[in-house]
């Protein structure tokens, strides 16, 4: 398995993207460590889940991506790692004047600074191994924008920024840094949008699909949770050890346009 003896930390795991991506790791033989800010019993049972699914060791550690000595703590905590994938990210939309200032900090902090700790806090231990990767999930809207969005544009912006500089100070230590940029992937929360959708636009699901939430999508499809998470395992492998400081999009052609 390609990725045996590795471990892997995945942030904001515990559902959806990075779920998805977190358990493609562990197919491909690495040990997985989940995260999330919850600590419930249905956190641990997913680690338990997948680690009966896939053979590989999986642990569930709780940390808030809003705190950075959280953040940091998860890395050592986790005995530190050989892959860092930053997936953990919330979403609020509205108008610049209107967008609440509590909003746009917790945005900031979960999908921009703690890339920031955790990178910072895995890089020394990877730096020593002389081999390491790190995966930031960042967005098509990482590359593009859309109003109403300000915060989230910000931040995932930002992390395109930080992986680029990540890969440029890891340059020539055996370590990369890319940031892997989805557009629209049907997790559990888009699908839960679908219903309301429909019932606003008087649509049916395929419409609904089609016309609202695929409108900048040209293949007019999903991308899904594998399929992030195959490119991230494929960034991890030795095919793209040269690949590093760049952004790999997974948007049925979105930021082709």
């Amino acid at each position: 398995m390609q990725l045996a003896g590795k471990r892997a930390i995945v942030t904001g795991s515990n559902s959806g993207i990075g779920l998805g991506v977190a358990r493609e790791l562990a197919r491909a033989g690495a040990e997985v460590v989940i995260n999330s800010f919850s600590d419930s019993a249905e956190d641990h049972q997913i680690a338990t889940d997948m680690a009966k699914e896939t053979g590989a060791k999986v642990t569930y550690i709780q940390a808030d991506m809003s705190d950075a000595d959280q953040c940091r703590a998860l890395i050592e905590k986790a005995g530190g790692c050989d892959i860092l994938v930053n997936n953990a990210g919330i979403q609020h939309v509205a108008r610049i004047e209107e967008f609440p200032t509590d909003k746009w900090d917790a945005i900031i902090a979960i999908n921009l600074s703690s890339a920031f700790h955790t990178t910072a806090a895995a890089l020394p231990g990877m730096y020593s191994k002389g081999w390491g990767r790190v995966v930031n999930i960042a967005s098509a809207h990482g590359l593009t924008a859309s109003p109403y969005k300000s915060a989230y544009i910000a931040a995932k912006h930002g992390v395109v920024g930080l992986s680029k500089t990540t890969a440029l100070e890891a340059a020539g230590k055996g370590v990369t840094c890319n940031a892997i940029c989805p557009g629209y992937v049907l997790t559990p929360i888009v699908e839960k949008q679908i219903p309301d959708q429909m019932k606003t636009h008087n649509m049916d699901r395929e419409t609904v699909i089609k016309d609202v939430m695929l409108s900048r999508q040209p293949s007019g499809e999903f991308a899904t949770v594998e399929q992030i998470g195959g490119t991230t395992v494929f960034l991890c492998s030795d095919a793209a050890a040269q690949i590093t400081g760049t952004t790999i999009s997974v948007d049925g052609g979105w930021t082709a346009l």
